[in-house]
């Protein structure tokens, strides 16, 4: 009997934590809906790589290859690509001890006719990391890191921006 009462319990209190879970509003993330279903994004940087990446994973919208971009519904140009560190601290003898990496991207959405879709937009991360001159080697290993995980932050930012998009 014991232990058809603790079964009992256990299966309530799953019972109730999934209502309480359901109850609250929360939802996984989907894929985000887009209004083109094709979209041609001209390029070769890893940012651009990025971006390809998360609109396969999502599955929804067919990547045209540059040279046949005219037949593509939209194209993303990614205007620029900036990156830059700027010093936060220093120690008493001068020596950098924290920087903050920047990463700052423009894009911008278009019909292959010339019409705007979403104007030029600028999406922006930043990191801070500590300094070290003794560790520059592996600092560098970390900075390089850091980037990437911004550039694909702000992939999945552009993604959402691009689902803001209602109408061609």
């Amino acid at each position: 009997m014991n232990t058809s009462s603790s079964r009992r319990r256990a299966l309530l209190a799953a019972a109730v934590s999934t209502l309480a879970l359901a109850g609250c509003g929360f939802e996984l993330r989907r894929a985000p809906v887009f209004a083109f279903k094709s979209l041609a994004v001209p390029g070769t940087s890893a940012f651009v790589n990025s971006l390809r990446r998360q609109f396969r994973a999502a599955g929804n919208v067919e990547l045209v290859p540059l040279e046949e971009q005219a037949r593509a519904d939209a194209i993303l140009d990614v205007l620029s690509e900036n990156r830059g560190t700027v010093v936060l601290s220093t120690n008493s003898a001068g020596q950098v001890r924290e920087l903050q990496l920047r990463l700052v991207m423009r894009i911008r959405l278009r019909t292959p006719a010339g019409k705007e879709l979403l104007g030029p937009t600028q999406i922006e991360q930043f990191r801070d990391i500590t300094y070290n001159e003794t560790a520059a080697l592996a600092k560098e290993s970390e900075t390089e890191l850091l980037y990437r995980d911004m550039q694909n932050d702000i992939a999945q930012q552009t993604l959402r921006r691009l689902a803001a998009v209602k109408s061609l």
